[in-house]
């Protein structure tokens, strides 16, 4: 949560850009915008070590403002920056290893899952939540009609909290919500170069708060 109190209803995960030279300016205007659940930093491909420090450096100032940080890379990575949890992308089997290793001491959520089937395999190694999407793959205005499809029938059938995909314009935060999703993921709408994230995130959370369920109400 980013000082404000924590509404009942689809709230914001972000997804952190590949590291940049304003990184830490650009995320901390975002947390300055509104609610926010957690950051997601995903390492898309880069050396462990440039990672190890780029993912220090925004998860000290993420948890600052509360909020939560989840590494999508090696686990080892998160426990050196002593982030709050671990996104896994691999395999069932992966997956569950690292729920064993990890769970006692961090949130252990995972991705990748394109079908139904993906999602239940998936959901068997009781991972925290599972996101339905792409890191960087959020190029369309609108979410990808997949990604809705599995989040509302993920959020009708399973208690496990699930995390949506949402497109590149923050309008697109709507059609999450109204998939039941306790997650609405949003990257390219707030860190585009012509964006202005603390705005962005404002919006989401003034959008949320006008067209979200509230979750005791679904």
């Amino acid at each position: 949560m980013s000082e404000v109190e924590t509404p009942n209803r689809c709230r914001v995960v972000l997804i952190a850009p590949p590291a940049g030279a304003d990184d830490a300016a650009r995320l901390e205007a975002a947390l300055s915008g509104g609610d926010v659940a957690s950051l997601i930093l995903p390492d898309y491909g880069a050396d462990e070590a440039a990672f190890q420090a780029h993912a220090e450096r925004l998860t000290r100032l993420a948890q600052a403002r509360g909020v939560a940080v989840i590494i999508a890379g090696e686990p080892r990575i998160a426990a050196r920056v002593q982030a709050d949890g671990i996104h896994v992308e691999g395999s069932k089997s992966e997956l569950a290893d690292t729920v064993r290793k990890y769970q006692d001491r961090m949130t252990v959520g995972c991705g990748g899952a394109k079908t139904r089937d993906d999602a239940l395999e998936l959901g068997e190694t009781q991972p925290d939540y599972i996101f339905f999407g792409r890191f960087g793959y959020d190029n369309k205005p609108e979410p990808h009609p997949r990604n809705l499809t599995l989040g509302a029938w993920w959020s009708q059938m399973i208690e496990l909290p699930c995390i949506v995909m949402a497109g590149a314009d923050v309008q697109s935060v709507q059609a999450v919500a109204g998939t039941g999703a306790e997650f609405v993921a949003l990257g390219t709408a707030v860190f585009a170069p012509d964006a202005d994230p603390a705005r962005i995130v404002a919006e989401a959370n003034r959008l949320l708060d006008r067209h979200a369920p509230a979750f005791e109400d679904r």
